[in-house]
């Protein structure tokens, strides 16, 4: 049986993507994002809004296009996040 991810993994994913695989500077752009959290462009939109709007990503405006960077509350949520998984699989559960 297929295990899902759940939320909080998909957006580990994307902040981790935005944070550590980037070849570009500027950003990741919404395809990028796609393809490296594996998910649907209206799910990552959505997810991206979100994001955005409580300050964990950062949108930039390049070239007729948006890019996404992790913002340092970005880079602070996804410290804990670790820990906080790290931590849950000591005692065997799963986030």
């Amino acid at each position: 049986m297929a295990e899902y991810r759940t939320q909080m993994k998909i957006i580990g994913d994307i902040l981790s993507t935005t944070r550590d695989d980037l070849q570009d500077e500027d950003g990741a752009t919404v395809t990028y994002l796609i393809r490296k959290a594996n998910i649907s462009h209206s799910r990552i939109s959505n997810l991206l809004k979100t994001l955005v709007s409580q300050g964990l990503l950062e949108r930039i405006e390049s070239q007729g296009s948006n890019k996404y960077k992790i913002s340092q509350n970005g880079r602070e949520f996804l410290q804990a996040y670790y820990s906080f998984t790290n931590f849950a699989d000591n005692f065997g559960l799963s986030i």
